[in-house]
């Protein structure tokens, strides 16, 4: 979480004052001993530890197969950088899914790692890269520039 938010000190989870029967998630700044509570983070940060939580969760909790929708949504690029590390730890053991549109998460992925969907025909179509026919192209160009560029499609017609 420092990586992200450097001023960030660390969490204490304590019982609600409101509530006995739940759990309170509080953090802390560096320097800082006053407690903030959750709605007290920015957007980005509270959704990289969720984020984050899921992906180092223990192995025998975790579920064989975990679907992200666009993750990177409110992500610094840093942030997005970290976010595709975790994910491929994690996915060298369980099943990730992750639909994305963003340039800077698809850099940090491989060729044999992504599936392009297109809607041909008034359905869905997946496709796996060519990693011989686009061996050129990356020599110059990032897979996200490809993809902007349209070359494998996954973009609007």
């Amino acid at each position: 979480m420092r990586l992200v938010a450097p001023f960030f000190a660390g969490f204490q989870l304590r019982p609600n004052p409101l509530d006995p029967n739940s759990i309170q998630l509080e953090w802390h700044e560096k320097g800082s001993d006053f407690p903030f509570l959750g709605h007290q983070m920015s957007d980005g940060s509270l959704r990289f530890i969720c984020l984050a939580t899921v992906l180092l969760q223990p192995d025998e909790l975790m579920p064989a197969t975990i679907l992200f929708d666009e993750p990177e949504l409110g992500l610094h690029p840093y942030a997005i950088e970290l976010l595709a590390s975790l994910m491929q730890q994690t996915a060298a053991r369980h099943q990730l899914i992750v639909s994305t549109q963003s340039v800077e998460l698809l850099n940090q992925f491989d060729v044999h790692q992504v599936i392009v969907v297109d809607r041909e025909d008034d359905q869905s179509t997946f496709k796996r890269l060519d990693a011989a026919a686009l061996k050129a192209w990356l020599e110059d160009y990032t897979l996200g520039e490809l993809w902007k560029r349209n070359v494998f499609g996954g973009r609007p017609r």
